[in-house]
């Protein structure tokens, strides 16, 4: 039965009176030694100095084995790591690599090492894995994917041996536990296990004995959207999330008067939206989100899992997520949708995205008529299925370049969609913000909304062409 003993850890080496008179003797034995060592090295010849070191060798190994029996302590055959320490009657097996102590119940080490060293090996390999994916997905933002540090943040290289001279094993943990006022390092308690933190503090710690960490290979999303179509990324267990869309949908960018004096449509009217996402668990979140009154105020409610990853060894990321959308503030028109996200790497600079989603109950995206405190028509429901892709290519580190099409496959003409909504646009990611400046032709934001254009919503059969394209941003950011 292994038993974690953190009681022991103040008193581990301490030495009774005895043992220290023992300890005594053995340094008075040892300086003896010395001092004849030092008359025979006057005296001899040089041709006798291999004997000598033989000699010393053989002292060295009876002076190790006294002190063994003095301390207590036994060293494990075909072991390079434990040592079984002897207190009170009571054997401990220190492990040195793990960091771990626990009781030598059996009291048998011969049987007992042999099971520790695969345990640990294994352990070892397990922690290194785990410490890597939290590095890579929650602190390579701030810290590089390599750990050497950002200096547009102010990061430190982990990667220098000076760096880590400076740190402890408890200051380590002690950061990562509590964060760092004064600083964007936030504490991780609750949000990471106890078991994640000790892990990414062994793969910080790793970083200096020059191992490095691997090249990732997965690319990570630093946005909930590519634009307008969900990426469906894995959340931070407890982590908020807070997401801004701004359509301009009332200017074209490059069609009629010169766009420049108004910045391609930024100072027109905007469709401004805003949301929110919260992960309950690393797999399962909830979120919320409200369009205005111009586009029939909206709310949609919604919860996701996310049942694969690649960061896991999978072939892909796949979520599965279910929402309800509500006009007049939640209440009318009521749509119901189910959606599959799946994603797929091509390296750790590129990402293709697949979101089929069927909506049950849609409506047709138009402009609230009247002015904007009346309450959104009644509109008929219409079943639905579209099919979104998308991709992300960065193009710097920090800049990708993203694109998106969402074609309605079922009942499209019954929704007045004709041609597909689609958009592309540069995203820049920050620490744990993100934006994106884009164009497209899809005004709404929520799911049932997405796939429409501006065709219906602005009452004109060309304003879903290239020309009726307009300028929008997104922005993301995770607060904790």
């Amino acid at each position: 039965m292994r038993k974690r003993l953190p009681y022991l850890l103040p008193n581990m080496f301490s030495l009774t009176l005895n043992q220290h008179c023992a300890l005594v003797a053995v340094f008075l034995s040892g300086l003896a030694c010395v001092m004849l060592h030092a008359g025979h090295l006057q005296a001899a010849p040089v041709s006798s100095l291999l004997a000598l070191e033989t000699d010393e060798a053989e002292e060295e190994v009876a002076t190790t084995a006294v002190l063994a029996e003095v301390l207590g302590v036994r060293f494990v055959e075909n072991s390079t790591s434990s040592v079984i320490l002897e207190r009170n009657g009571q054997e401990y097996i220190v492990d040195l690599a793990t960091r771990t102590i626990r009781q030598n119940d059996s009291r048998s080490a011969p049987a007992i090492t042999a099971s520790q060293q695969a345990a640990a090996a294994t352990s070892r390999s397990a922690d290194a894995n785990l410490g890597m994916r939290v590095f890579q997905q929650q602190c390579s933002m701030c810290h590089g994917n390599d750990g050497k540090g950002l200096r547009s943040v102010g990061t430190p290289d982990f990667t220098d041996p000076q760096v880590q001279a400076g740190l402890t094993d408890e200051a380590i943990l002690n950061t990562i536990r509590n964060g760092k006022p004064g600083t964007d390092m936030p504490a991780w308690t609750g949000r990471l296990s106890d078991a994640e933190i000790s892990a990414v503090a062994s793969t910080v710690r790793s970083l200096g004995s020059g191992q490095g960490l691997p090249t990732p290979t997965v690319y990570e999303a630093p946005d909930d959207y590519v634009y307008t179509l969900p990426t469906g990324r894995r959340l931070t267990r407890h982590g908020f999330y807070v997401n801004f869309t701004h359509r301009f949908a009332f200017d074209p960018a490059f069609s009629g008067a010169g766009r420049g004096n108004i910045l391609l449509g930024l100072d027109g009217f905007s469709i401004s939206s805003f949301g929110f996402r919260y992960g309950v668990t690393s797999k399962f979140s909830v979120s919320a989100y409200r369009s205005p009154s111009v586009i029939n105020r909206p709310i949609e409610l919604g919860a996701s899992y996310h049942f694969l990853d690649e960061h896991d060894g999978n072939p892909l990321n796949a979520t599965f997520r279910a929402s309800i959308d509500g006009q007049n503030n939640f209440s009318k028109n009521f749509t119901t949708n189910f959606e599959g996200i799946v994603s797929r790497s091509l390296s750790r600079r590129a990402q293709l995205y697949v979101v089929p989603t069927v909506s049950i109950q849609n409506r047709r995206l138009i402009s609230k008529p009247g002015p904007l405190p009346d309450v959104p028509p009644n509109l008929p429901g219409i079943n639905s299925f579209s099919l979104g892709a998308g991709g992300a290519f960065d193009i710097r580190p920090t800049v990708a370049l993203v694109a998106e099409v969402i074609p309605t496959l079922a009942n499209g003409r019954a929704l007045g969609i004709h041609r597909p909504a689609y958009g592309f646009g540069i995203q820049k990611r920050l620490r744990r913000h993100a934006f994106t400046l884009g164009f497209s032709n899809n005004p709404g934001t929520i799911v049932s909304q997405r796939a429409g254009t501006n065709a219906t919503f602005l009452d004109d059969p060309s304003a879903d062409t290239p020309k009726g394209l307009f300028i929008g941003f997104d922005l993301t950011r995770q607060i904790y």
